[in-house]
């Protein structure tokens, strides 16, 4: 199924429903949930799902698995999505928290193939098998770390968004505390245990988040300089030990730059 609203699918008695969908440019999916699970797959572009509890950064040729009934938001660059929408009973072992995982080339086909079924498939025959398999596939993806925490508390979680939405290496510990109205020390022991990090730990994540979507349309360099860093290589090393793979495998094709 192709650009079909859930709303219109979702009695079908089928566990596993495929349907892709092209977004313009910086479409917003407001905030939104939904009763079955939702294997979320960019096959273009740059999604960033937001819930409650934090925000995850999915890059291109990239999933997130999101649980049934989280309430989320998805910021779309230039995605075109193949999702799976799947009834919880078919994936009691689908995680509580929202998770990225790699797409490799079988499981990457299969959903591109799935796209083109009917809501009422076949459940005999290569449909359902392709069905069936997927559940399998999905089953075997690690979880990758594109992702931050957010405070449980709305104060923190107002500035946590707010630095996500326009991160500024020059913040630090005393004006985030400034701005609650705490104690640099205060602040800090809050944001560590509501988080599991400090408050200068997650500020660098978050900036290394942020450079995902960037990389799609400027060099290393420039993307670096942009997030704070002093110069290409400071910058490549912190990517790479935060994601496990340097920047330059998410820019756009082309000339090689930076």
């Amino acid at each position: 199924m192709k650009n079909v609203p859930l709303a219109e699918v979702d009695h079908v008695d089928r566990a596993v429903l495929p349907i892709g969908t092209d977004y313009p440019p910086g479409h917003v999916l407001d905030w939104h949930e939904h009763r079955r699970a939702q294997f979320l797959y960019g096959a273009t572009g740059v999604m960033v799902v937001d819930t409650a509890e934090g925000t995850w950064t999915v890059p291109p040729e990239r999933a997130v698995l999101i649980p049934p009934t989280t309430r989320h938001r998805v910021r779309m660059l230039e995605v075109s999505t193949r999702s799976l929408y799947i009834e919880p009973r078919a994936v009691p072992w689908w995680p509580a928290l929202c998770t990225v995982v790699d797409v490799p080339p079988l499981l990457r086909e299969l959903l591109l193939a799935a796209a083109d079924f009917e809501a009422d498939y076949a459940l005999s025959g290569r449909e359902g098998a392709v069905a069936a398999l997927l559940l399998y596939e999905i089953a075997e993806r690690a979880p990758l770390p594109f992702h931050v925490a957010l405070p449980a508390s709305e104060d923190l979680a107002a500035l946590c968004r707010a630095y996500l939405a326009d991160p500024d290496a020059g913040v630090s510990n005393a004006v985030w505390a400034a701005r609650t109205a705490m104690s640099e020390r205060a602040f800090t022991r809050r944001f560590r245990a509501e988080t599991g990090e400090s408050p200068a730990v997650w500020r660098g994540r978050a900036r290394l988040l942020a450079a995902v979507p960037l990389l799609r349309t400027a060099s290393v360099s420039e993307v670096g300089a942009r997030i704070g860093y002093a110069s290409p290589a400071a910058f490549t090393a912190a990517f790479s030990r935060a994601f496990g793979m340097p920047p330059s495998r998410f820019t756009a094709p082309g000339p090689r730059r930076g």
